[in-house]
């Protein structure tokens, strides 16, 4: 190639995660950690041994990255934002964008990076052949610990004809090179919203089930509407409360769901995920997993084989990218040192990317009614705060549970336009047992949204204005009168 031609984004995003001229380094005798899985979880397993002087390997069967840089958080959200920003957006010009931002991201995970680091990665399958030897092709790998951070793939469900029609998901939708016109995604759960509401921006007809009543069924009722209101603002057809009962082929597809029949070029799949534990042979490991295939761990991480760990998408119903990371840093403590650090109590946020955001930490009203625990609830709207005053087009809301009668939080729950940023400090907060009212004493920049946590704690602060302190305050003032 020559110096004036260039590397399509794509070329360069391939080149970096799944070189075609890589070749597998001849193993050691043993390893400290053998971490199967290139995503979030296992490269932070990967990098973090390594980086403490331990011998790892890292075996990779697809592309480094996993989901998240390949066909998940990043392109997900550099399509959001493109199509956010951009006044006319193009299918093209947004396609070429998130591919773009994928190739520049790629080297923070590439092969290259991690062998310098000292990790010896190897690309192919990776399958156990007993309690402390991994195959990936001709190759056999020992090592002293195992860290399994396989992911998850998406759930295909059993509707009459859905397969017939080889529909998109979030594994497949990024390769797409023609905008469908009419398009219909069937979950909207996160990445169905998401999803229906880039595409609707982009000019398609959408058309979004679900069966349960409400978009966002994990979130609250009031945060759900919102979100709902907005993508039928987009131009989202919403079909909620209704199961997709079977599909098929005329001249375009057909969805239908009860008595509604619906006509589209393009069907994308977003129903759950399943993780990606067959063809590991983790039987041969002694490694349990539960009905659904998600690998069993205790607090620790720890698998039915005591020298075998798992963390992410694999070994969790929290299949988040932070939370991998989370774990994963558990992992290394207790595979390569004293198993002393504990998963069961990270506090996990997660956020839905749709416009409004949707940030939730902890547990939510509903959740807390059904484990019958008493709770106070503070609120504040954003438009009540002078920032939202001076910005017309800001609109969302803050809330916190606290336990009853006290400043301890147990979950909050923000819809705003940056509600991902926003749930930071109450994170924070929650991870280091502070309670609402140690905002008091944080001095906030004015005016910002961010105010919204001086509000909260001052709400709380006046129901400690019982009738028995209002009785000593008026005693003491009548006291120091003159």
């Amino acid at each position: 190639m020559s110096e004036n031609e260039t590397v399509s984004p794509d070329v360069a995003w391939l080149a970096a995660v799944k070189p075609a001229t890589h070749v597998n380094p001849e193993p050691r005798a043993s390893y400290h950690l053998v971490v199967v899985g290139g995503g979030p979880a296992g490269l932070i397993c990967a990098m973090g041994a390594a980086g403490l002087g331990a011998k790892v390997a890292l075996v990779e069967r697809h592309r480094m990255g996993g989901d998240c840089l390949n066909v998940g958080c990043v392109p997900t959200k550099a399509l959001l934002e493109f199509v956010r920003k951009d006044p006319l957006p193009t299918f093209g010009r947004a396609f070429s964008w998130l591919r773009q931002v994928r190739a520049d991201i790629a080297p923070h995970d590439s092969v290259a990076r991690y062998t310098e680091a000292g990790v010896d990665v190897f690309l192919g399958d990776g399958v156990f052949q007993d309690r402390r030897t991994l195959k990936v092709g001709d190759l056999l790998l020992r090592g002293r610990r195992f860290a399994i951070c396989t992911g998850a793939a998406p759930s295909m469900p059993p509707i009459p004809g859905l397969a017939e029609l080889d529909p998109l998901t979030n594994e497949s939708l990024f390769d797409i090179d023609m905008q469908p016109p009419r398009l219909a995604v069937l979950g909207a759960g996160p990445i169905g919203c998401e999803l229906a509401e880039a595409f609707a921006r982009l000019g398609s007809e959408v058309h979004l089930f679900e069966q349960a009543a409400q978009v966002l069924p994990m979130e609250s009722e009031g945060a759900a509407s919102r979100v709902a209101e907005a993508l039928r603002a987009n131009g989202v057809q919403l079909h909620l409360g209704r199961s997709v009962d079977r599909a098929w082929r005329e001249r375009d597809m057909v969805i239908q769901a009860g008595d509604t029949q619906v006509h589209v070029d393009d069907v994308l799949v977003a129903l759950g995920r399943t993780p990606n534990t067959r063809g590991l042979a983790l039987d041969r490991a002694g490694v349990r997993t539960d009905e659904r295939g998600i690998i069993q761990v205790d607090r620790r991480l720890r698998t039915s084989n005591r020298r075998i760990y798992a963390a992410g998408d694999c070994a969790s119903t929290l299949q988040f990218t932070h939370h991998a990371d989370a774990q994963a840093k558990v992992l290394i403590q207790n595979a390569l040192f004293l198993p002393t650090a504990r998963a069961d109590r990270l506090v996990v946020p997660r956020c839905t990317y749709t416009q409004p955001e949707v940030a939730t930490v902890g547990d939510g009203e509903a959740a807390l009614r059904k484990a019958g625990v008493p709770f106070d609830r503070y609120a504040v709207d954003f438009t009540a705060l002078d920032r939202g005053r001076a910005d017309p087009t800001t609109s969302g809301y803050a809330e916190v549970f606290t336990a009853k009668g006290s400043d301890r939080l147990l979950g909050a729950c923000i819809v705003a336009p940056d509600a991902g940023e926003q749930i930071a400090p109450l994170c924070l907060m929650m991870s280091n047992g502070l309670g609402l009212g140690a905002a008091n004493v944080a001095i906030l920049p004015y005016p910002t949204r961010g105010e919204y946590l001086k509000r909260l704690a001052a709400e709380f602060n006046r129901t400690r204005m019982t009738p028995r302190v209002g009785k000593l305050m008026r005693r003491w003032f009548r006291f120091t009168d003159g």
